[in-house]
């Protein structure tokens, strides 16, 4: 494999049910991610984008094809070594923030050393916590903050193993516009400055106006791909594809 994909599907189908009940999640969907883009998944309700999520991060496994994460071949791994990537090589965003409510600012962006049983970098944390606007806040929790914030702090925590991939799972949904705005300036900023790599899942197409490439799926398969899109761009292949 090229070590220029931090993520890479190969002819990955997922099916659910069997018999006459089988829905085909995914079709066929071969797609590599180059290291350091900025990435969004769009497509209608039921495209099969939550599947891509799934199968692209381990935590769920394709009936067919394979997907290799940075260097790692997923396929055959058993759950204790998927549990492991997950958690040293994937980082989440995710819409509700899932922070821990009873931990301070700080011990939530630690949590993915202390979850692996090691000890946690407090000085790494900081320096996350600072890139992410909010230095000085690690003593609070997060029922203090706003949602924006919130969010900030997910990014920090998702950012704190240096993972091949960041995956976010509609991370504007439950913010305004404008704080929304300022979360994808901050992921933008991320991928063009630190060359991670972010794969984001949204319905919004100025949030996808952020990426480098927009790539929509429509019923499990490929549909097309947009480089450097304008939002009035996204939105009417989104229209199309609603039709296709």
């Amino acid at each position: 494999m090229s070590s220029g994909y931090a993520l890479l599907l190969e002819s990955v189908t997922k099916t659910y049910g069997s018999g006459r009940n089988v829905v085909t999640a995914l079709d066929d969907v071969t797609i590599g991610v180059r290291r350091g883009t900025f990435v969004a998944i769009m497509g209608p309700s039921g495209s099969g984008k939550s599947t891509f999520l799934h199968c692209s991060a381990g935590l769920d496994q394709p009936t067919k094809g394979g997907v290799t994460l940075g260097d790692t071949r997923l396929v055959g791994l058993d759950e204790e070594q998927l549990t492991e990537i997950r958690r040293e090589r994937v980082g989440f965003v995710f819409q509700a923030y899932n922070l821990l409510d009873s931990l301070t600012i700080a011990d939530n962006v630690g949590l993915p050393f202390r979850l692996a049983g090691e000890p946690v970098p407090m000085d790494r944390v900081n320096a996350e916590l600072a890139n992410v606007g909010l230095a000085d806040m690690g003593d609070r929790y997060p029922g203090q903050l706003s949602g924006g914030q919130r969010q900030r702090v997910a990014i920090a925590r998702a950012l704190i193993t240096e993972p091949d991939v960041i995956f976010a799972d509609e991370p504007t949904g439950a913010l305004d516009t404008r704080t929304g705005k300022q979360v994808l300036q901050l992921l933008r900023g991320v991928v063009d400055q630190t060359g991670q790599t972010v794969v984001m899942v949204t319905h919004d197409p100025v949030a996808a106006s952020h990426a480098d490439s927009v790539t929509f799926l429509a019923d499990g398969r490929l549909a097309g791909e947009l480089v450097r899109p304008t939002p009035d761009q996204v939105a009417d292949r989104m229209t199309r594809l609603g039709e296709w």
